[in-house]
C-alpha cells in the first residue's frame, strides 16, 4: 500500500529551504547549518543540493533523488507538530518530519555535533 498524497509533498524544496533558513537566521544560526544538516540527512554534497533548489524539485523528488539517505536518521526522536517523529509511519512524511526536527534544533541553538548524532 502505497503512502497517502500529501500537498507537502508537491512543496518545492527550494521554498522550504528558504523557511528553514529563514527560521534559522531569525535565532542567530546560519544558512551553512541548515545545508549542513540537510547533506548529513540526505547524502546530498552542497553542488547537488545547490542543483535541487535550482530546478525547483519538490520535496517528493529531492528525498527521492537522496543519494544515501543517513542510516542515523533513526536517532532523531522527540515531538514535530505534535507528534512523534519515530511513529510516523510514512517513509516520505518520516524523512520530511526528521528534517523539520535538524532545523529546529539548529533554530534553538543546540550544538551540531549533537544534532549530527556524533
Amino acid at each position: 500500500m502505497s503512502e497517502p498524497r500529501h500537498r507537502i509533498f508537491a512543496e518545492t524544496f527550494a521554498r522550504i529551504h528558504s523557511l528553514y533558513v529563514a527560521k534559522v537566521e531569525r535565532k542567530g544560526r546560519t544558512l551553512a547549518e541548515v545545508d549542513e544538516v540537510i547533506r548529513w540527512l540526505t547524502g546530498y554534497d552542497q553542488p547537488g543540493l545547490d542543483r535541487a533548489i535550482a530546478r525547483g524539485e519538490d520535496l517528493e523528488s529531492f528525498f527521492a533523488g537522496s543519494p544515501a539517505f543517513n542510516p542515523n536518521a533513526t536517532l532523531i526522536t522527540g515531538l514535530i507538530c505534535g507528534i512523534r517523529v519515530e511513529e510516523i509511519e510514512g517513509p516520505l512524511m518520516q524523512r520530511i518530519r526528521y528534517l523539520d526536527k535538524l532545523v529546529d534544533e539548529v533554530a534553538r541553538g543546540k550544538k551540531l555535533t549533537a544534532i549530527l548524532r556524533a
